[in-house]
């Protein structure tokens, strides 16, 4: 752990007593990061505060955090704990993702801490890299993540992105570091999940040290992004002032530079949240700049809108205004009509809230969506397809309800469920083979 150890020491070397925030979720990772954070104490005097948050979606977390509360009074560590209570976002991975780091915010200004440590390794980098090259990103998104991150008086330092997993548990291994597992790792139904089963070890099978080209890769965007940002600087000031484009200097642009002051904005308004963004938000905003219509709007990642109103184009969070979503199906996501999908454990219930899927038989991830024009689907029991608008009208669903509500899918865009309303002919009976279960509530 040399290079991480050397990485820390730089970069407390200019305080006399640095406090810091590490995030430890009681996993292989996050506890060899609070060990070797432990290990140097002594030599870069350091306070160290644990933070761990507790999700509150598995059974395993309150035992988890007692775990990692041990460990730290035996290491004279200050533990801190919060428990996430509720979700209500529509990306349950999003959310606990922001709430995770204001509470981080809050433990910072109350310490007075000078850095927040989190456990990001080698192999965290190069899934988050080929899952956003797969799914189109910025110039920036394409770089993963910084090792660095400058924030409003502290930084956040990822020291352990030298390594890979496989080299982070010979560590425990070795100094008798002890942890916890998280088995939601290991399920098929999470994207990043897959991306680490079974295109990392291909990777490997070619390169034993990819995640250090990776790493020079992610460098290298990074720079080529800064430098670009330098070059439109001043081009982004003519065109976007007072939060908001005006189309009428922004048609002046050549259509590369234009897009770039796209992407650069959608970068400020998101800042850490770039997985959310694609390469298509970005001609969303675009198209939405040379459409003819004098007001229109799209919908954004997180709740958020860009808004053309005659000759300009604001961004601004409004719920109100969604009316077109579309989501990768994460453990818990709560939807725009105020509902909530969930994957659960085996449960009794066989009523059109429930739906048992074998993966064997779909194409994942599984995605919800709101309704699109001539969708059909092949109702459980029934011979043939049958429109959603047919359906809708048979079940006497209200017009004002009909656009929001939600259709799962696989990602060939088959539907495989009409949640409260119609099983299709992927649903299982409790006696057939099944290892997804949704529900809807």
């Amino acid at each position: 752990m040399d290079k991480a150890i050397k990485f820390l020491k730089d970069n407390f070397s200019n305080f006399d007593e640095p406090t810091i925030i590490v995030a430890c979720s009681g996993g292989p990772d996050s506890m060899a990061l609070l060990h070797l954070c432990i290990s140097i104490r002594d030599a870069c005097n350091l306070k160290i505060i644990c933070a761990h948050v507790n999700h509150n979606v598995r059974s395993e977390s309150e035992s988890e955090k007692e775990f990692v509360k041990d460990f730290c009074l035996k290491n004279n560590v200050i533990f801190e704990y919060m428990k996430i209570e509720n979700y209500s976002d529509d990306n349950f991975e999003n959310e606990a993702r922001i709430k995770r780091y204001n509470y981080f915010d809050d433990l910072i200004k109350k310490y007075h801490a000078c850095f927040l440590l989190t456990a990001h390794h080698g192999d965290d980098l190069i899934e988050t890299i080929l899952m956003r090259i797969t799914r189109g990103s910025t110039l920036k998104g394409y770089s993963g993540f910084s090792q660095v991150v400058e924030k409003k008086g502290y930084k956040i330092l990822r020291p352990l992105i030298y390594y890979t997993k496989e080299d982070l548990l010979e560590y425990n291994n070795k100094v008798g570091v002890q942890f916890v597992i998280d088995k939601t790792n290991e399920m098929d139904i999470h994207t990043r999940n897959r991306y680490r089963k079974y295109v990392l070890p291909k990777l490997k099978d070619e390169y034993a040290n990819i995640h250090e080209k990776f790493l020079k890769f992610s460098k290298t965007m990074l720079v080529y992004n800064e430098y670009v940002d330098k070059q439109i600087i001043e081009q982004k000031k003519e065109v976007y002032y007072n939060e908001q484009i005006d189309i009428n200097k922004f048609l002046k642009l050549d259509n590369f530079i234009g897009s770039r002051i796209i992407s650069s904005i959608l970068e400020d308004i998101y800042q850490d949240d770039l997985m959310l963004l694609s390469d298509k938000h970005v001609e969303l905003v675009y198209e939405l700049i040379m459409s003819s219509k004098a007001n229109s709007y799209v919908c954004l990642p997180n709740g958020i809108n860009a808004i053309k109103e005659y000759n300009f184009v604001r961004f601004e969070r409004e719920k109100l205004l969604i009316d077109d979503y579309e989501f990768e199906l994460t453990e818990t996501v709560t939807l725009p009509n105020d509902k909530i999908l969930r994957f659960t454990d085996d449960i009794n219930d066989n009523s059109n809230f429930i739906c048992r899927l074998n993966s064997e038989d779909i194409k994942l991830p599984l995605i919800v969506r709101n309704r699109r024009d001539g969708d059909k689907m092949t109702v459980k029991g029934l011979s043939g397809s049958k429109k959603i608008k047919d359906i809708f009208i048979n079940e006497k669903v209200l017009m004002q309800d009909r656009t929001l509500w939600p259709i799962v899918t696989d990602s060939t865009d088959t539907i495989v469920w009409l949640p409260g309303l119609k099983k299709s002919q992927f649903d299982k009976k409790k006696n057939e083979k099944y290892d997804i279960i949704i529900k809807y509530d």
